[in-house]
């Protein structure tokens, strides 16, 4: 088998389903046809059996303590390490490497790492603050046609700690807020693509196909 072939291969994608919207992530990727399944993770045996993650929002410090205390945890840290794994808002605090409130370092956050960035979290405010932003994503299909980034209670991402690595994918486009334009909304780093936005909830499945794109790539030369 080619390459060519190898990367065009419809993959299985597994949803970390511990809590959070991870529903609206497998409703979303099994229209893809590049994808063979998308099916719901809950344990190590599940994990073992896909070829991709996604990590949805939701809770990050709840996912890490039921993931920690059902035995989940070092699978979990495993996979992240070498196989192709997307978090979205809170999943991309999952894959951080620290994690700041108000400029103060965090300690009481279980972190699986990887992405070598320090993320803010709550960067926007509450929920009642929630807002779509159109965002120009690098690399995405059509990329001309603005995202619509749904930001939910999301974080930012305040520091890049692993310049050399990390692939800054997409930032605002105009302040919201306090926050202003040019912060960093989105990145990638090798196998792990994190975005503090919700995809899932848009009739948008660019993100989606970016991440089956990226993930096809990395098994096929991997």
């Amino acid at each position: 088998m080619t390459q060519k072939q190898v990367e065009h291969k419809k993959i299985r994608v597994g949803v970390l389903a511990l809590q959070g919207a991870f529903a609206e992530h497998i409703i979303l990727l099994n229209t893809l046809p590049q994808v063979s399944e998308a099916v719901a993770v809950r344990n190590a045996q599940e994990i073992n059996q896909v070829d991709a993650l996604v990590i949805p929002g939701g809770e990050s410090t709840t996912m890490a303590l039921i993931a920690e205390r059902s035995g989940f945890w070092p699978a979990l840290q495993e996979y992240v390490r070498s196989r192709p794994t997307w978090g979205t808002c809170a999943g991309m605090i999952l894959l951080s490497e620290c994690v700041t409130s108000g400029g103060t370092l965090k300690g009481d956050q279980k972190l699986l790492g990887g992405l070598g960035i320090s993320i803010k979290r709550n960067a926007f405010g509450t929920q009642k603050e929630s807002f779509e932003a159109g965002l120009h994503v690098e690399g995405l299909e059509n990329a001309e046609k603005l995202f619509p980034g749904v930001f939910i209670r999301a974080p930012v991402i305040d520091e890049i700690l692993e310049k050399a690595d990390v692939q800054i994918v997409a930032t605002l486009q105009r302040d919201y807020g306090k926050t202003p334009k040019g912060t960093i909304v989105a990145v990638k780093r090798g196998h792990l693509l994190g975005t503090a936005f919700h995809p899932e909830l848009t009739h948008d499945s660019r993100m989606h196909q970016f991440f089956v794109q990226m993930a096809q790539e990395w098994i096929a030369s991997h």
